[in-house]
Formats: C-alpha cells, structure tokens, sequence
C-alpha cells in the first residue's frame, strides 16, 4: 500500500476545537463491516450495540503534565521542552523535544519556573526524539516529580493551542475519566467519549470493561514521510497488559462473543500482544507496531475511534480494519455530513 492511496481533503472547518459538553453526546457514525451500512447515531447509543458478555478494552494511561516553558541561559531565549520519556530516575535524565531547537547545543543549561525552581542541561543532540536532558536537582525523585507537575502543563496537540485562560479545562477535557496509569505525553481520544453514566449502564448490562496501558507519545501526531507504507518505523511506546484483561478476552472469544477495541492505541496494543495465532498473552515493554493494510486482525471484531486526518497512521490503522475502499467511503460520508474530526471529534464504531 502506498501513503498517497489514504488522501483526501479535510475542510479546516470540520476539525473540532472543543468537545461537546457531554462527553457521550457527541455523534457516532456506525459502519456495518460486512454489509457496508452506515448508521448515524449519538455516542450514549453505543450500550446498543454491545451484550452481555462482550468485552470493551480501553487504555488507562493518564497524560502527564509534560509541557515546560523556561529560558535558555545567557540569552534569555523563550524555550519549551516537552518531557517524553524518563530515561534514568537517579540522574533526573530525561528524553525531550525542545522547541525551538535549532539553538539549543550541549551543554547548554535551560531555566523553568519562578526564580529557576529547575534547572536542566542539555547532554545529547543526536537522539531521534530531539534532546536528551538532565535536571540538576539534589532532592528525592518525589519531590522533582511535583516541582514539574506543578509547573508543567497539558501537552495538547499544535491545533489545539489555547489561550491561557481556559488551559484548566482542557486539562480535564483532555484525559478520558478512567486514566490512571500516568506517562502519555498524547491522550487516547477515542475514550475521551465515555461518560460514568455509560460506564455505569455497560456494568448493568454485564458488559465487561477491561483496561490495557499503552503511553502515547508525540509519534501519534507525526507524518509518515515514505510513500511505501512498509518503510515506516513507528515510535515505539510503553505497553503493559495484564493476565486478567487476556483472561476475559479469551474467555469471550471462546463463547462467541465480540471484543471491542477503544481506540487505534488499544488495537495495536492487543495484536502486539498475539503470539501464537488467535491467541493473547500478558506483555510488558514496549511496542512499535504499525498496521496497515491489508492486515488480519486476530483479537477484537469491533472498534471505537475518532475521525482522524489524511494520510495519518490513525486512519490507515481504520482502513486496514474497515478496509480501504469502505474506510474512504465513510470518511467521505463524514464530510458530506459534517461529523467533527480530530482530537476533540466525534466517534465511529466499526462493527
């Protein structure tokens, strides 16, 4: 498959800039796989297409405040370092994206918060991620890690951008209400559309809610740069995957029932964690799987996800899963009837 084969043209108007005020109110477009139909419904309607016994398999990460603004040292220059991945807890050493970056050189030492309540320095240039750094900080890691939650902020996405003054709220509209695993630096936007009242009615329907870790980071958000698909190396990402998610999946599938995937992150997860055909097994480390089509799917037969943009890993991940000519078709669908797209967007179930 080739990159170009997954374009189309996303009117700017249709990427969403807020969520709606209830989360499950958002619009739902359902795509029938085996038939081709498509429904168009609201988000609170999904407890419909799910029975007892089925098993709904959402990502718990919980994303950290990982977005530093600081100066550069001598020059005063305006810096932001987005904190990725903590590579060493002893020396405060951490993978990093600085921005701008094209000035930041080693040994250079960056400023954050009131009085320079931390201060970092840079010892690596060369890594694929942008920067290595390492916070001179002499206190417990406790007390390093609430210095930087307390003057960190919300890494949203560019086009998500906001003043000031509503950062708060997007604070709390960017995590779904289930996160507790913390360490994604991007939030799993397909869960950002359950509400506790739904969550409440799929318990009472004995419908199963497991939970997976996967840490989203930047490379959710990063283009694919090779027209030939098989060429693309996704970042990797922490996974971890309990015996008891496996368990219920497992038992699910035995008795004949659906496995619902929320999200692209939670997809992935799961076919990483295959290793003998049709079968899933407990995993900890990291996965750097990129799905595209045409791909055999071996664990979940449904999917939520979002509306995502052209040419994304995202939407090529719903074309291998949909299939290519019914996935363009849907979108195109989407368009004409103005579903909101991206981050804050509404939702399709593939079923």
């Amino acid at each position: 498959m080739k990159l170009s084969q997954f374009r189309f043209n996303l009117p700017k108007e249709l990427i969403a800039e807020k969520p709606v005020r209830n989360r499950d109110e958002a619009r739902m477009m359902v795509v029938h796989r085996d038939n081709g139909e498509i429904e168009h419904r609201v988000f609170k309607e999904f407890i419909n297409y799910v029975d007892e016994g089925d098993v709904v398999v959402a990502n718990n990460t919980k994303v950290f405040p990982a977005l530093l603004e600081g100066e550069k040292e001598k020059t005063g220059a305006r810096i932001e370092v987005l904190l990725l991945r903590e590579l060493n807890e002893d020396m405060c050493l951490w993978d990093v994206i600085v921005d701008p970056a094209r000035k930041i050189r080693i040994g250079n030492k960056l400023y954050f918060g009131t009085n320079d309540a931390l201060v970092a320095e840079v010892v690596d240039n060369t890594t694929s991620r942008g920067r290595t750094i390492r916070f001179l900080f002499d206190g417990p890691h406790s007390e390093f890690i609430k210095i930087v939650k307390g003057m960190g902020r919300t890494p949203l996405p560019d086009e998500l951008r906001r003043l000031r003054d509503i950062e708060k709220k997007d604070a709390e509209d960017y995590q779904t209400i289930y996160a507790k695993v913390e360490g994604s630096t991007a939030a799993p936007i397909a869960g950002l559309h359950f509400s506790r009242e739904l969550l409440k009615r799929m318990e009472i329907k004995d419908v199963l809610w497991k939970e997976l870790t996967v840490h989203c980071g930047m490379g959710e958000f990063k283009a694919i740069e090779v027209e030939d698909l098989s060429k693309h190396r996704a970042d990797a990402e922490e996974m971890h995957l309990s015996e008891e998610t496996c368990n219920a999946i497992e038992t699910a599938k035995n008795n004949g029932k659906h496995v619902c995937a929320v999200g692209t992150t939670t997809m992935r997860a799961l076919e990483s964690a295959v290793t003998i055909p049709g079968k899933i097994f407990p995993y900890d480390g990291w996965t750097n799987k990129f799905i595209f089509p045409p791909y055999e799917f071996t664990i979940a037969d449904m999917m939520v996800t979002n509306f995502h943009h052209p040419m994304s890993t995202q939407f090529i991940m719903v074309s291998a899963f949909l299939g290519p000519e019914l996935a363009m078709q849907a979108y195109q669908t989407a368009i004409k009837e103005k579903y909101r797209f991206s981050t804050y967007g509404d939702a399709m179930l593939i079923v």
